[in-house]
């Protein structure tokens, strides 16, 4: 299958999110990559990006995003997901739709654009104590 690199460099970058391991997660980035929660402003870069992923995943006793369905074509992934975070042994979950752009020869991701309810994360994430 031609976008079996993409789909391959994708599961690993969901598996250390689930391993909640911030470090691995930014090392599935370019240099100069985007992640952006839409409509937010994007987290540039492999630092900006620990860094996101470190405050999330620190907290979490638990990660787990469930994908509802996925499409790939070489160098670009859709997945439509259910991401469920366990925080205090409280589930908070959002609906995501991520596009994902690779670099398939470097085996990187060099961006993330999340469509998400922002509203319904902002009041899990308040509710949690996470931002605020």
């Amino acid at each position: 299958m031609a976008a079996e690199r993409t789909r391959e460099i994708i599961e690993g970058f969901l598996r250390h999110v689930e391993s909640r391991d911030s470090e691995a997660v930014a090392a599935c980035f370019t240099e100069d990559a985007h992640y952006r929660n839409m409509p937010g402003p994007p987290a540039i870069g492999k630092e900006s990006i620990h860094q996101v992923f470190s405050k999330i995943l620190g907290a979490s006793e638990k990660v787990q995003w469930d994908v509802v369905t996925e499409s790939y074509m070489p160098g670009i992934a859709w997945l439509e997901r259910v991401d469920r975070f366990w925080i205090n042994g409280i589930e908070y979950s959002v609906e995501c739709n991520g596009v994902f752009l690779v670099d398939e020869e470097a085996g990187l991701i060099t961006e993330v654009r999340d469509y998400l309810d922002i509203g319904v994360w902002r009041e899990h994430a308040a509710s949690s104590g996470l931002f605020g």
